[in-house]
């Protein structure tokens, strides 16, 4: 079972729960599913500010782990729903990779197997919510701004390459 929820005392949707659920994921015994999205707005990108760790504080993609029994897509669904106000239509996968953190003494911290997609916002209205501290949308010449991962930079560029070439959803 890959539920790195089990175990938390505090209720799903309150402060308590969310730090509890960031420190039960530090130290893994094995690698946490992740997915994310890129949501592209009259051609921005919508970013977030992490709330907790790991990345706490830095901007990035929206998106988070993936629950016991929920399909790829629709953890992605349901992440974009829950950190961005957004309902969108799941499109192609656009990357899969490791974010692997590691502590002083080289131990894994925080080790992460991400799939992010290229989404479309099909309802809602776009606000910081769950685990993002805040929403930007930005012109893509604007990333740097940002202090964006490589990682995070590169899925962005392939998901403005598939939209370029009317792959997209």
């Amino acid at each position: 079972m890959n539920d790195p929820d089990a175990g938390i005392a505090a209720r799903p949707g309150t402060p308590d729960f969310d730090e509890a659920r960031a420190a039960a994921r530090r130290y893994p015994p094995k690698p946490v599913t992740g997915v994310g999205g890129v949501i592209l707005i009259d051609g921005k990108v919508l970013l977030v500010r992490r709330r907790f760790e790991p990345m706490a504080g830095r901007w990035s993609l929206p998106g988070g782990t993936l629950e016991l029994g929920e399909t790829l897509q629709e953890g992605a669904a349901r992440e974009m729903k829950e950190e961005t106000g957004l309902e969108v239509k799941v499109g192609p996968v656009l990357d899969v990779f490791d974010r692997i953190t590691r502590d002083a003494d080289g131990r894994v911290l925080y080790h992460y197997v991400l799939v992010d997609f290229l989404c479309r916002a099909v309802g809602g209205v776009p606000k910081a919510a769950s685990d993002a501290s805040e929403i930007a949308l930005v012109d893509p010449v604007d990333l740097d701004r940002y202090n964006l991962s490589e990682e995070t930079v590169d899925v962005i560029n392939k998901a403005l390459v598939v939209r370029r070439n009317k792959r997209a959803i």
